[in-house]
């Protein structure tokens, strides 16, 4: 056995303590606070240290990652017994993690596919917090809530497994809180899940993931942040929200993919073979996922809930209106930049041509169609208004490009901005037709 394997085994049994936080309610920090502080300033060398010692911990002389690691589920219980973060959540977070990074090593001792241990990752901790929420459940005598336990441990392991993607080793404390913060308001949003179209939603987005990957359309980073949105999409909205989402997905990786080659050759093709990366999701559908957010919690919110659905609509619609100008209308010749119409290189940011503004005029339209097929409350007018609001957010996005962006904002920052311009856009015109 690896002793990766060994550290990442024994660590799931320091995690397993989480079990007893519903028996030892106000005292469930001690456990994690005892093996802090002996982790810290107890243990420097024999087998113990040798099983939880990582590379930096020897050359420290101590084990920071099994005290930072304990510490960290020290911290969340306290949240828990004095702030209100249900035990259940607690008790799931700090096992999802701990059993996830478990599950991942065992799939390294044959695979070292990053797609498969990402699985085994998200598979083996939604499990586990699965499990850590019922147990809670029976203790408590609570009655149990089997499709909420698996909406939260499965969105509580793909928030996870994204952190460690994007992260090190080292920073499992900071996965952990983060995991266990966004469990708590995940858990107020999706206070009543349908166990058939929360069914239907795991095998779509899996689907979803396990796709992209292997089409080369995102990064192991980039397919989480996906599958993790597509999921709190259907959750909190709805398939119809979902349709939306995915029909920029679909179409802008499609997009990407074409004449890749022609691509690389006049200097426009994204980099890694055109695999989106968590940034660039993040940029597109951030906005997005706010809308759904505000919609899902609309009860606290004196806003009407259908302009969060025109919000929603705008800002991909900006995303994908942009998507197309960029990968299609850069295929073209003669780009000029948009905001003094002089010839510019292509690939130059703000640089526009004729067939890119007919594609992102095209691309809008698509996302306002959609809304209207699938939203009762965006009718034709709407559709076109959030068509409109796509193309706009993209001529902004084309804008800010030519003037702004360079070395100290990136493209993923014009993009929020952009879809943020859209979702305006879309909820004035919205405000006009209501």
């Amino acid at each position: 056995m690896q002793p990766t394997l060994r550290r990442a085994g024994g660590f799931a049994l320091i995690g397993t303590l989480a079990v007893a936080a519903p028996v030892l309610g106000q005292a469930a920090f001690a456990p994690f606070a005892g093996v802090g502080i002996i982790a810290a300033f107890l243990i420097t060398d024999g087998p113990i240290f040798e099983l939880f010692a990582r590379p930096g911990d020897r050359q420290d002389g101590r084990l920071n990652g099994l005290a930072g690691f304990a510490l960290a589920a020290a911290g969340l219980a306290i949240l828990s017994t004095e702030l209100g973060l249900p035990v259940s959540l607690f008790v799931a977070s700090v096992l999802i993690l701990a059993y996830g990074n478990l599950g991942k090593r065992i799939i390294a001792e044959t695979s070292d596919e990053p797609f498969v241990g990402t699985a085994g990752f998200v598979v083996t901790g939604t499990f586990a917090g699965v499990g850590g929420q019922f147990a809670t459940a029976t203790v408590i005598g609570a009655q149990p809530a089997i499709p909420r336990y698996v909406f939260l441990a499965t969105a509580g392991a793909l928030v996870a497994a994204l952190l460690r993607e994007m992260l090190f080793e080292r920073d499992d404390p900071l996965v952990m809180l983060a995991s266990g913060l966004l469990l708590w308001l995940f858990a107020y949003l999706g206070s009543d899940v349908n166990p058939v179209e929360l069914s239907a939603a795991l095998a779509v987005t899996a689907a979803l993931g396990f796709v992209s990957y292997a089409l080369g359309t995102a990064s192991v980073a980039g397919m989480l942040s996906g599958v993790l949105l597509s999921l709190l999409v259907i959750v909190l909205g709805g398939f119809g929200w979902f349709a939306v989402v995915i029909s920029f997905f679909s179409i802008g990786a499609l997009s990407t993919k074409y004449k890749y080659d022609e691509k690389k050759k006049r200097g426009i093709a994204e980099e890694n073979e055109g695999a989106r990366g968590t940034e660039n999701v993040l940029g597109n559908a951030a906005i997005a996922l706010l809308c759904v957010i505000c919609f899902a919690a609309s009860e606290l919110i004196p806003v009407d809930p259908v302009l969060f659905q025109y919000a929603f609509a705008g800002s991909i619609a900006a995303a994908l209106s942009d998507t197309l100008s960029s990968e299609l209308g850069g295929l073209y010749d003669n780009p000029r930049l948009i905001t003094t119409l002089t010839p510019v290189p292509p690939g130059t940011d703000g640089g526009v041509t004729w067939q890119g503004e007919v594609f992102g005029i095209l691309g809008g339209l698509i996302i306002g169609i959609v809304s209207f097929a699938l939203f009762p409350s965006v009718g034709a007018t709407g559709s076109i208004a959030i068509g409109l609001a796509g193309f706009l957010g993209m001529t902004a996005d084309s804008i800010l490009g030519a003037t702004i962006e360079g070395d100290n904002i990136g493209n993923e920052t014009v993009n929020l901005a952009a879809t943020f311009i859209g979702a305006i856009l879309s909820v004035g015109s919205a405000i006009t037709l209501l």
